[in-house]
């Protein structure tokens, strides 16, 4: 898989963390990112991973940097690209380039709460219980197919730090756990049927 992050890449680092146990069934072959200043990549060159950076000013437009970002993933040759944290939406030509092979992660319980803001949303909404979500990407915002959710309780007095705090605990073991899962669940009845390597303009909802 080729992991893309923005920020501080906890997401990212869980997996590599699986990953570099024999017994964990995926591999990380490249961590990208929008932003080269990303703290979550150093986390990648540290473990001398190939890294790269997709910077949105640094093309004439979001069409071009879509495409741009979908021949730098190409190139790694993923089964699975993981969105761990990356603030950005994907646009038409990495979709059509890794249909139903995109991994996102989201801080509520889909399809409640899409949208930049979920957990100030839940507590706003006063719930008792938000969580996480992985989904696959689609062309929607937070619309794709639900692979996995997990609950996560609202305890009195939570502010949006620590309930998400506690969202991101959970939301990263969420993500080992699914990763795992698809790469040893052929025909996961979320994905749709097509083989590995089958190759908007708002900012992302995840981390």
């Amino acid at each position: 898989m080729v992991v893309l992050l923005s920020g501080a890449g906890t997401l990212c680092a869980a997996l590599l963390t699986a990953a570099a146990d024999p017994r964990y069934p995926a591999e990380v072959v490249a961590v990208g990112s929008d932003r080269a200043d990303a703290p979550g990549l150093d986390a990648a060159r540290v473990r001398g991973l190939t890294t790269f950076v997709a910077s949105l000013p640094d093309h004439p437009d979001r069409p071009a940097w879509d495409r741009a970002l979908a021949a730098e993933l190409a190139v790694h040759r993923p089964d699975w690209v993981v969105c761990a944290g990356f603030m950005k939406l994907l646009g038409p030509a990495v979709l059509a380039a890794f249909p139903g092979r995109l991994v996102n992660t989201h801080p509520a319980l889909l399809p409640a709460f899409p949208g930049a803001h979920p957990v100030r949303d839940a507590l706003a909404a006063g719930v008792q219980t938000t969580g996480a979500t992985v989904d696959l990407v689609d062309a929607g915002v937070d619309k794709g197919p639900v692979l996995a959710q997990r609950p996560v309780p609202v305890r009195p007095g939570d502010d949006e730090i620590q309930l998400h705090e506690r969202i991101k605990t959970v939301e990263r073991e969420l993500l080992v756990q699914t990763v795992a899962d698809l790469a040893t669940t052929p025909g996961h009845p979320a994905v749709p049927a097509v083989g590995p390597q089958t190759r908007t303009e708002n900012e992302e909802t995840s981390r």
